[in-house]
């Protein structure tokens, strides 16, 4: 059944402002139609959404949107990663594959089943993953347009504890991982967020998690266009798995706030 709200928000932003905060997994919501292709129980599929989760991190983003000098734009996806993951690839070239972990996951976070494995999914590519592709290239597009350029802050959490899906798992866990990329993520953005989140604890470099967000068109190819993945430590700001935030998210959110001004001047 077509649903009457869009499956992802683009939220405006001051019109000078080349910033895109992206939350992509900060959402619970699995519509009935593809419940009805996970083979999980109710109870199942609830720990499995407080584990897959990245909790708060829309609210982090919005708080930081109202502290902020310029108001950043804000591009959030309003559904669970469990429907698609618009992060991956929607083919043989994405690793997470090897554990069930692609576009449209086959496995859980414990590498238990989350849908058949002859899953065609075709189907939720078509009707979810490609129009939010579409979507966030057309909001970056549109600050290149109105900017000159843009810049993406990748909003993500992690556990304080390794899950069996992660393939990097065994190296430093740090309060905030900033994930980079090659060509996206220039040294002027990697540092003004280790100053911006200093308050916050140490920070590391793609541990456990690397790699950042760029839309397909753009990705190693328009240096106009830059990008810097921040993962939260939960532990920092919420109790979990699925748990009530804690005072540590207004701190979290003051220093990405600290970020997007740092990065909105010329």
């Amino acid at each position: 059944m077509p649903r009457s709200a869009p499956s992802f928000a683009h939220l405006p932003g001051a019109a000078g402002s080349p910033v895109i905060l992206h939350v992509p997994h900060s959402a619970r919501d699995v519509p009935a139609e593809v419940r009805a292709g996970i083979v999980l129980d109710d109870g199942a599929l609830e720990r499995e959404l407080d584990h897959i989760t990245d909790a708060h991190t829309a609210e982090i983003a919005e708080v930081a949107g109202t502290l902020s000098a310029l108001a950043p734009w804000r591009f959030v996806n309003r559904l669970s990663r469990l429907v698609v993951d618009p992060e991956r690839f929607p083919d043989e070239r994405e690793e997470m594959l090897s554990v069930g972990m692609g576009a449209v996951y086959t496995r859980t976070t414990h590498q238990e089943a989350l849908r058949s494995p002859a899953t065609d999914p075709e189907p939720l590519i078509a009707r979810y993953f490609r129009p939010y592709a579409r979507a966030m290239t057309e909001a970056v597009a549109d600050r290149l347009d109105a900017t000159g350029r843009a810049v993406i802050i990748d909003v993500h959490s992690y556990p304080a504890v390794p899950l069996p899906y992660e393939l990097h798992g065994t190296g430093p866990r740090p309060p905030i991982c900033l994930g980079t990329d090659p060509f996206h993520t220039p040294p002027a953005l990697r540092d003004a967020a280790r100053k911006a989140f200093a308050p916050c604890g140490r920070t590391g470099l793609d541990s456990p998690f690397a790699g950042t967000y760029v839309p397909l068109e753009f990705h190693g190819r328009d240096p106009r266009v830059s990008s810097l993945m921040v993962e939260i430590r939960r532990d920092t700001y919420m109790t979990g798995p699925g748990g009530p935030d804690r005072p540590g998210l207004t701190r979290l959110a003051s220093a990405l706030a600290a970020l997007v001004d740092a990065v909105s001047g010329p």
